[in-house]
């Protein structure tokens, strides 16, 4: 009888029996957003990486692996990507503690989202022009005797490196702003009270409480550092130090024209990123397990 009445009643009725209701349904856009974008595209890239002009299925992965000049890069992009990570991370927690008592701080973040919106390649031309052998930089220091040759500040590891802090600091930085912002100051002035230096409050205080937002923001910056291919080509030496592996599935798709490889190469460089993201996330609660109730709102 029950059952009867249940297929008797109407089906919004029966959605929210589920936990599907009016809500729920608003998230349907995004999900097929996600499946229209991500999902599908890595599905494609995987079948398609399995899929080698010649050989058995793996035959692309082995290759890969078999080949110095194809796995060398991976080391050689997270020699460049994580110390820029890194140093990103280290340079925005002690500017963003000090900008947080700015009164011009809106000034100051307009003026930083201006490397985002220019973007790599208008980064990587301003640096070549104020760099370069011919650029700003070199020509002063020759005018005025301090060198006798132009200093090789561009195309080679340190060009790449500048180049991608510059682009992704200001992204990092605004989202350690956003986690400070959100402590309330009434912390640190209560442990000032009770006579702690200010390394003893940001050790016992803001750190434990910006771990978890400073382990996001360096899975968010190391990827975008790791998929790094303007920069390295342009200010770096994509034939030498700076020969990332998007270089390298580059290089498959469109001079060797072998997708299959390009697929491979992309699919193990997205399982690089994952294992990376996987350890921070996983590694996080080992500085601060507690609550984190102590920020504003």
């Amino acid at each position: 009888m029950t059952g009867a009445t249940n297929e008797r009643a109407p089906l919004r009725l029966r959605l929210a029996a589920m936990g599907i209701d009016n809500v729920t349904l608003l998230v349907l856009p995004a999900v097929l957003f996600v499946l229209a974008l991500f999902v599908y595209p890595f599905i494609y890239g995987l079948m398609l990486s399995l899929e080698p002009k010649q050989g058995d299925w793996y035959a692309n992965y082995q290759a890969f692996f078999s080949n110095p000049f194809l796995y060398d890069t991976i080391g050689k992009t997270l020699r460049l990507a994580a110390p820029v990570t890194m140093l990103c991370i280290l340079l925005s927690v002690p500017i963003a503690l000090r900008v947080r008592h700015m009164k011009r701080q809106r000034l100051l973040t307009t003026i930083l989202v201006l490397p985002i919106t220019l973007g790599t390649v208008l980064i990587a031309e301003g640096l070549l022009n104020y760099l370069g052998p011919q650029g700003w930089l070199n020509r002063t220091l020759i005018t005025f005797g301090l060198i006798h040759a132009p200093l090789q500040l561009v195309h080679n590891y340190w060009g790449a490196f500048l180049g991608l802090l510059i682009s992704i600091f200001p992204f990092t930085f605004l989202l350690t702003l956003s986690y400070v912002t959100g402590i309330d100051p009434a912390l640190e002035q209560a442990a000032a009270t009770l006579g702690a230096r200010p390394w003893a409050r940001f050790r016992h205080i803001l750190l434990p409480l910006l771990a978890q937002g400073l382990a996001i923001n360096f899975c968010l910056s190391f990827v975008q550092a790791f998929s790094v291919f303007p920069t390295a080509v342009l200010l770096g030496s994509p034939a030498g130090s700076t020969r990332v592996i998007s270089i390298a599935a580059y290089t498959a798709a469109y001079e060797a024209y072998d997708y299959s490889l390009a697929s491979t190469i992309a699919m193990i460089m997205a399982a690089v990123q994952l294992l990376i993201v996987a350890g921070i996330l996983s590694a996080r609660g080992l500085l601060y397990r507690g609550p984190v109730g102590g920020a504003k709102g």
